[in-house]
Formats: structure tokens, C-alpha cells, sequence
């Protein structure tokens, strides 16, 4: 059973950067948001917190932040 919170935001490509996919997923509105949420450690991505907004994100890849957990399809 999926949780509520959860979605899923498709690719066109292989592979996103961090940065663009918390853009993409409208889990913040502008790169400065990512960027400080990033650098405050309130990003995770499958479990682990991540700093880095070229992290590569590929299917599969779980992000969280603010309570909310979108799957990279």
C-alpha cells in the first residue's frame, strides 16, 4: 500500500540533477529554496541526507523534504 504522501514525477532523461528534480517535483519553488535546504540538511535521498544539488537522481531514487516523499519514475 503506498502512503499518502508519496508520489511519483516521471523523467524524460536517465538521469536529474537534485537541484532540478526539487524543482520539478514542486517540492520547493525556486533553486534558491533547494539551495538552502540543501545546505540545512533537510533533504534525504533513499534514507541518506544529501547536500549536493548536482546529486544524479535515477529511477527508483526516493527524495524527501518538508514531510514529503516523491519517487524519481
Amino acid at each position: 500500500m503506498s502512503d499518502a504522501k508519496e508520489r511519483v514525477v516521471p523523467l524524460r532523461d536517465e538521469s536529474i540533477k537534485l537541484g532540478q528534480f526539487l524543482k520539478l517535483s514542486d517540492l520547493v519553488d525556486t533553486g534558491a529554496d533547494a539551495k538552502g535546504l540543501l545546505a540545512q540538511g533537510l533533504v534525504r535521498v533513499n534514507g541518506d541526507v544529501e547536500t549536493r544539488r548536482g546529486r544524479q537522481l535515477a529511477a527508483g531514487d526516493v527524495v524527501e523534504c518538508a514531510g514529503r516523499r516523491v519517487v524519481v519514475g
